[in-house]
């Protein structure tokens, strides 16, 4: 059983850091990006490439992925989701749909469509016990990571001028813009961390999920329940969102077998109807 929840935890540790960019794109820069799995596509598609063909050392390739997919999402910020910030969520929604299977036709055509996976160093495979428990050394290199960057994010966004000028810029942009601040930039800066989060999760993720060009498609449901159930108002609902949903899919799938792949769907709704905002609501954060 401790094994299950360490596990779980792994898991959802991986699909916060994949998740917490939409996170922070539709909640708190009010912008339906479901392009946000083509990001993490990309940046599991650089680690394998820098990996398994360049030599690269595995953990210097987390980085490079989050930099690469930081610099792909400025890019496509600033050429093609800046005109889309004042339309209706329908067309942002139509929009990014259409670049998700844009995104999966050319990877397909680049990479092929068989699945990959990346190849870990020797420190990095197999499991240790620790007081009985089974833990796995990837595994636990992804809580370490993931936890880290969920302390920082959660600080950054809180406690320093950048997350209280893009708060500003969110609920009143005219305003925020008399004060001086440049919301473009912050838009842009905010936009782009976000792909580069979704970019290291992918990368992060390639082991436990594998890859392929439908990566985006099948996983974009996912990034939605966490963000649906965890409420828009912060970070800190899709955090425990995430580690719920991870535990309860690794445990299903377990003890279930038969059933497991309904019981992430099955929390969603208990939660929902518990709280249709979320667990941490927008109008219980102000």
């Amino acid at each position: 059983m401790l094994t299950i929840l360490f596990d779980g935890i792994a898991y959802g540790m991986l699909l916060f850091v994949l998740a917490c960019g939409l996170a922070v794109t539709l909640g708190l820069m009010n912008f339906v990006n479901l392009a946000h799995g083509a990001f993490a596509m990309a940046g599991g598609y650089i680690t394998v490439t820098l990996v398994n063909r360049l030599g690269v050392p595995f953990l210097l390739s987390l980085p490079l992925a989050f930099l690469a997919s930081a610099a792909i999402g400025l890019v496509f910020e600033r050429t093609l989701y800046v005109h889309l910030y004042r339309k209706p969520h329908l067309d942002q929604v139509l929009f990014t749909i259409g670049l998700v299977f844009m995104a999966v036709a050319a990877l397909d055509y680049v990479m092929g469509s068989s699945q990959v996976y990346v190849q870990l160093p020797e420190y990095l495979r197999g499991r240790f016990d620790v007081f009985g428990v089974g833990v796995g050394r990837y595994r636990l290199l992804i809580i370490v990571v993931c936890g880290l960057l969920t302390i920082a994010l959660q600080l950054i966004l809180s406690k320093t001028r950048f997350g209280a000028r893009l708060r500003a810029a969110v609920d009143d942009e005219r305003v925020a813009r008399g004060m001086g601040i440049n919301v473009n930039r912050v838009f842009a800066l905010t936009f782009a961390f976000g792909s580069g989060l979704a970019g290291l999760g992918g990368a992060l993720g390639v082991e436990m999920l594998g890859l392929d060009p439908t990566f985006p498609l099948k996983f974009m449901i996912y990034f939605l329940i966490v963000v649906t159930v965890g409420g828009t108002s912060s970070i800190t609902g899709p955090f425990f969102a995430s580690l719920l949903l991870g535990i309860g899919d690794v445990a299903g799938k377990y003890y279930v077998p038969t059933l497991g792949a309904f019981v992430i769907y099955t929390i969603m709704i208990v939660v929902l109807l518990w709280r249709p905002q979320g667990l941490f609501a927008r109008s219980a954060a102000r």
